[in-house]
């Protein structure tokens, strides 16, 4: 089962495996929604999950919908957390999307097969020490923003003053070029900072 929201890419996927004589692709999934019912229905010894929201919500699903499924995870750039979260969440297999086709067939007769699969690229993001732009307190103050706390909270739960803990917030945007928050808790974990 190939789960990807980007049609085209979804549709190569589909092609490139459907050639595959020990192959069969039983199912597209495009959302989150869809996979609880799609993986229950057929049942996938394998489902490719893309991770492009840097998020291993669809992981989890999957794994708690069918604890068989092996979860093949697909990512443009392995960050230290993503790789951590998604193996956490259950992913058998993580592979970048820039590998080369015969990479991905490998990968997914392999996991069909019971075995683990990580590319180069996640084995090298995941032993390799977390360094990033932000200072300890920041990386502190961006695990309580995750959390969802609002900035009176995190400064009572921290010992610091409302205005210091806004302060740090600023410093987290300019540094990881993010938005708001959220965002920048997103490429904080993906990049393996947090």
């Amino acid at each position: 089962m190939i789960g990807e929201s980007m049609g085209l890419l979804r549709s190569a996927l589909c092609a490139a495996l459907a050639g595959e004589e020990d192959v069969e692709v039983v199912a597209e999934v495009t959302g989150l929604g869809e996979l609880p019912g799609m993986v229950r229905r057929h049942l996938p010894d394998v489902v490719l999950v893309d991770l492009a929201s840097g998020a291993p919500e669809p992981v989890k699903v999957i794994t708690e919908t069918a604890p068989a499924t092996a979860v093949l995870a697909l990512c443009d750039r392995w960050g230290r957390g993503l790789v951590e979260e998604a193996l956490t969440a259950g992913a058998k297999g993580l592979i970048g999307k820039d590998e080369p086709l015969h990479e991905l067939v490998r990968a997914v007769r392999a996991l069909a097969a019971g075995e683990r699969v990580i590319d180069v690229a996640a084995a090298a993001t995941a032993l390799r020490p977390a360094t990033g732009p932000l200072t300890p307190r920041e990386a502190e103050v961006l695990r309580m923003a995750a959390e969802g706390l609002p900035l009176k909270e995190i400064a009572r739960r921290l010992f610091l003053a409302h205005g210091t803990v806004r302060n740090h917030l600023s410093a987290i945007m300019r540094k990881t070029g993010a938005r708001n928050r959220m965002e920048a808790v997103l490429l904080a974990r993906r990049d393996g900072w947090m």
